[in-house]
């Protein structure tokens, strides 16, 4: 795993505020990068698009074409609510309320934190309603 900050098993104790804010923002970076890419797709299947007259209905394509854009607009939604649900946790870290669990205001596992760090709830909350961060 690299230099890859792993809560519990590289360091001693529980993570620090820096530690935490880094592994976020790292995360925070390549979310970004990953939905300029994104976009790029998006916007190099719209212009191949625009070079061809596209009949969706009777080009053997077209259905392939829409479902192309349909599946990266999908992923660029994903990675906007990923974002999203980085800033909240940088807010919560702010706060200090970073690791604690919105739902029952217990601690959430650093094993969880270390797999979703941007989660909101402890491993009981989460599977015992509807699915959240």
């Amino acid at each position: 795993m690299g230099d890859e900050f792993r809560y519990g098993h590289d360091e001693p104790g529980p993570p620090t505020a820096s530690t935490v804010r880094a592994r976020l923002a790292a995360d925070r970076a390549d979310t970004l990068a990953r939905a300029a890419a994104l976009s790029r797709d998006f916007d190099g299947i719209a212009a191949a698009n625009a070079l061809i007259a596209v009949d969706d209905e009777h080009d053997p394509e077209g259905g392939t074409t829409a479902f192309e854009r349909a599946h990266v607009a999908a992923l660029m939604a994903q990675a906007r609510e990923h974002l999203h649900e980085l800033d909240r946790a940088l807010e919560r870290l702010d706060l200090g309320q970073y690791g604690q669990c919105e739902a029952c205001g217990g601690t959430i596992p650093p094993e969880r934190l270390e797999i979703r760090p941007a989660t909101t709830t402890c491993v009981r909350c989460a599977g015992s309603g509807p699915r959240r961060g």
